[in-house]
This record gives C-alpha cells, sequence and structure tokens, in this order.
C-alpha cells in the first residue's frame, strides 16, 4: 500500500511540474514564481522517486539492478540533474519532455518489476560503473532533448517563424552552449564508466558483454569525433544534432537493448 501511494504521489508530482513548465513556455511568461514552482514540484517527485528506487535496488544480498529498476534509476538521474541545474541554467523548459518520461518508467518499475540481482562481493565494483554509466546516460539524455529544442527552435528561425514557443526560448548561441557543456560533462562520465568496466569486469568482451561494449565504445567515438569537430571546426546546428542522437541512441541500444535481450527475451 505505501509503494501505491508514493508511486501516485510521484507521479502526480511529475506530471503537475511538466504542466506548469507547460503553461509558462506557452504563455511566454519569464516569472521567476511559475519556474521556481515547476522545479519544486519537480524536486518533490524525484524525492519520492527515490524512496521507491531504493526499496527496489538495494537488496539484503546485493543490488537488483533489473532492466526497469536501471531504466528507472537512469530517468531519475535525468531528472534530478535537471531540476538541480535549472535553479542556476534556463534549461527547465527540458523537464516537459524528461518529467514525464521520469514517471512513465517509474510507473514501469513499479508496475512490471524484474529480478537481476548481484552479489555483495560484485556489488562494490560494478556499483561504481553502473553510478557512472547512469550519470553519462542522464547527461548524455539531457543533451539529446536539448539537441531537439535546438533543432526545433533553428528551423523555426531559419523560415522566420520567431514566434509562440520560439520567444520564451534562451538565444541560439546560449542553446548551444548549454548543448556543448552537457554533452562534455557526459562524455567524461562515459569515459570514466568505460575504464572503470574494464577495471572492476572480468571480462568487458564476454559474449553476454560483447554487444554492449563495442556499441558503448561507438558511442563514445561519436562524441569524441563530435567535440573534436566542434572545437577544430566549429561544428553547430543540423550537424552537432545528428552526431548527438546519433550517439545517444547508440548508447541506450548499447545498455538497455543489451538488457532487454538478455533479462526479458532470453531470461538470463
Amino acid at each position: 500500500m505505501f509503494s501505491i501511494v508514493v508511486t501516485i504521489s510521484a507521479t502526480i508530482f511529475y506530471l503537475l511540474a511538466a504542466y506548469v513548465l507547460a503553461r509558462r513556455l506557452a504563455d511566454r511568461s519569464m516569472n521567476a514564481a511559475g519556474r521556481t514552482q515547476g522545479l519544486l514540484l519537480g524536486l518533490a517527485g524525484a524525492t519520492l522517486h527515490a524512496v521507491l528506487l531504493q526499496q527496489a535496488i538495494i537488496a539484503e544480498t546485493g543490488l537488483n539492478l533489473s532492466f526497469t529498476n536501471t531504466g528507472s534509476l537512469a530517468t531519475w538521474f535525468v531528472a534530478i540533474l535537471l531540476l538541480l541545474a535549472a535553479f542556476k541554467k534556463p534549461i527547465e523548459n527540458l523537464g516537459i519532455l524528461v518529467l514525464p518520461l521520469s514517471a512513465a518508467s517509474l510507473l514501469v518499475q513499479v508496475l512490471l518489476p524484474t529480478t537481476h540481482l548481484t552479489t555483495t562481493v560484485e556489488s562494490h565494483g560494478l556499483g561504481v560503473h553502473i553510478l557512472l554509466s547512469v550519470l553519462a546516460y542522464a547527461m548524455l539524455g539531457m543533451a539529446a532533448v536539448q539537441a531537439l529544442l535546438l533543432n526545433y527552435q533553428e528551423r523555426n528561425l531559419h523560415r522566420r517563424h520567431p514566434g509562440g514557443v520560439i520567444r520564451a526560448l534562451p538565444p541560439l548561441d546560449t542553446m548551444e552552449t548549454l548543448l556543448v557543456q552537457m554533452i562534455t560533462i557526459g562524455f567524461a562520465f562515459h569515459t570514466l564508466s568505460l575504464a572503470s568496466g574494464f577495471v572492476y569486469l572480468e571480462n568487458m568482451f564476454a559474449q553476454h558483454l560483447a554487444h554492449k561494449t563495442i556499441l558503448s565504445i561507438i558511442a563514445w567515438s561519436v562524441f569524441a569525433i563530435l567535440l573534436f569537430g566542434r572545437w577544430r571546426y566549429g561544428w553547430r546546428g543540423r550537424t552537432a544534432t545528428r552526431w548527438t542522437l546519433s550517439g545517444f541512441v547508440t548508447l541506450v541500444i548499447a545498455y538497455f537493448g543489451s538488457k532487454y535481450v538478455i533479462e526479458i527475451l532470453l531470461n538470463r
């Protein structure tokens, strides 16, 4: 009963926060009160989400890092990083997409629970690897949403339709700067995640890990090329958006695609 009440409450807070932020954007209202209200509602949802994650993941024998639990953890990290950063950076509008996604992943975690336990011995090193991986997914996930918003903004400006939602967004240069910052931080976490995998996991190219490892390295290469292209050739606009989305999709397939096949389809 407790879990049901907390789940419903967290979902309501998330959706209310997204609604407040969307209403503020639609009305082109830049008042600080509406922005703060939306962020606080989102933080309330994220706090309750964290309670449910703690109950679902931490077990007596180790960590339950199942497909649904890990997916919920990843979206929680995206939400909490976004909400905290939004108090200083103009990125609160990303919450319109991120917060409902977090609510949906929480509902999947609670309604369709799965189990994939790691032993206590495995949990220490694996926990570090998982934490770094989820932080990378969170930052690069935010970058992917930012890239979509930036692409939408740029297309409308080129078509000379700067009204409506576009007027409420930060200037194009600010949006691009934020995108590069997100990618840089996410790339750093992804680099550490790969390094920790080679340190803590016995064989990163074992049969059940090979696809994940290879795709993760490909995703790392995509973001490395993007950052180099931005630094050396000034890549921006659609070029930066395509590379960002390609890298993120590859990363999602690497981890969650492999995890879905192994745990759900093959039941291992």
